[in-house]
This record gives C-alpha cells, structure tokens and sequence, in this order.
C-alpha cells in the first residue's frame, strides 16, 4: 500500500518544467496512463466536457508555438497534450446531456427531472457559447491536475500553459469553436535542469479551520 509520503514526494517532483529535453520521448504506455489519469477525472453533472489532442508532430508544433509566447515547452516537449473544453454537447438540445445522464440506468421520469434540474440550475451559464466555455474550461482544470500529477507519479515532467493566444492556435489546429475551444496546453516530457527551489505559503496561511 502506498504512503502518505510518497504522495508528498511526488507533489515536491513536479514543478513547471520550462525545458525538456528533446532526446528522451515518453513511452506509449505511459502516455496512455496519463491520458487514462484525465480521463477518469470528475466533471460537473458527469458531462465530461473535454478532449485531450496529443500532438507529436514537430511541424505543428512549430507552428503553434509563435502563438503561445514562444515558449521553448512547446517544441522541446515530447508530447503536447491541447486541453479542449466542450461547448455544444453541454446544452440540453444537443442529446450529449441525455446520452451522458442515461448511462446511470435511471427510470425516465427521473432522467427528465434531471434534465430538467441540470437546465434550470445552468440556465444562466447555458444562455451563450462564452459562458459555456467558462464553465467546461474550469472542469478540465481538474482532469489537467490529475494528469500533472500522475505524470509526477512515475517520473514525468510538466507544464501548464495558460500564456496562449487562443483564436489563433484555434486556427492553427482548426478547431470548429462551436464544438470545442482551448482551455489550456499541457506538455509532457523530461527535464533537462534540475527542479528549483519551490516555494510555497506556510500552510497556516492557508489553512483555516472552521469548527
């Protein structure tokens, strides 16, 4: 059984890796462990509003990264893993929402009072595309967490990415918007220099207790 401490260990791997080094690639296996790590992350409702591209490719890549800063993570990463948050499968009429809610096998009367209850609570969010996508972009935070650390679990180095210009690596990717849009990038690889010295708040600073 793993410890409490080797969690700890793995949190004081992982920092925000600005250079890997372009002669070490991540197994298949592993990136399917990551990728599998974000997957199985929780969502609001269980929508599960996302999709991960993994880019290899060098010349996209190439071409991406004058639009994110040009940041040498884009190029230098073994694998570039594009955030999409998703926008039409999380409005009502689209049938994702029913399709998503009916694989808990619940009577019909009660799928539509949640329907219902999911359309009326979200009726501000889901009332425009943008507000959509400030929602579902939040819920991938969560699955890009999960898979950060798992990469830190066995070894791996990453970097968010929130520095982007986003309508035009949409374009370079040629993404229909009405379906999904960037949320963040996440590169994967492995570092050349060492982590630094990380510095974080006491946790007093952070922590109250209300009792």
């Amino acid at each position: 059984m793993r410890k409490k401490e080797d969690f700890l260990e793995m949190m004081d791997f992982r920092h925000a890796c600005k250079i890997f080094d372009t002669t070490q690639k991540i197994s298949d296996k592993d990136m399917h462990y990551i990728l599998e790590v974000g997957r199985k992350s929780p969502s609001s409702f269980g929508m599960e509003a996302w999709k991960f591209l993994v880019i290899t490719n060098d010349e996209l890549r190439e071409r991406l990264k004058p639009f994110c800063w040009n940041q040498p993570q884009i190029t230098t990463c073994s694998h570039l893993v594009v955030v999409l948050a998703g926008i039409e499968t999380l409005k009502v009429e689209s049938g994702v929402v029913r399709s998503q809610l009916m694989r808990r096998s619940m009577p019909k009367d009660k799928l539509d009072s949640f329907i219902e209850l999911y359309a009326s609570h979200l009726s501000d969010v889901l009332d425009d595309d943008d507000k959509i996508y400030q929602w579902s972009a939040r819920q991938t935070y969560i699955a890009a967490a999960n898979m950060m650390s798992a990469a830190a679990f066995i070894g791996i180095d990453s970097c968010p990415i929130e520095g982007f210009e986003k309508e035009n690596v949409e374009k370079v990717l040629a993404l229909d918007v009405s379906q999904f849009q960037v949320a963040l990038l996440l590169p994967f690889g492995y570092r050349v220099n060492e982590r630094s010295e990380q510095l974080r708040s006491e946790f007093q600073s952070v922590v109250d207790f209300i009792n």
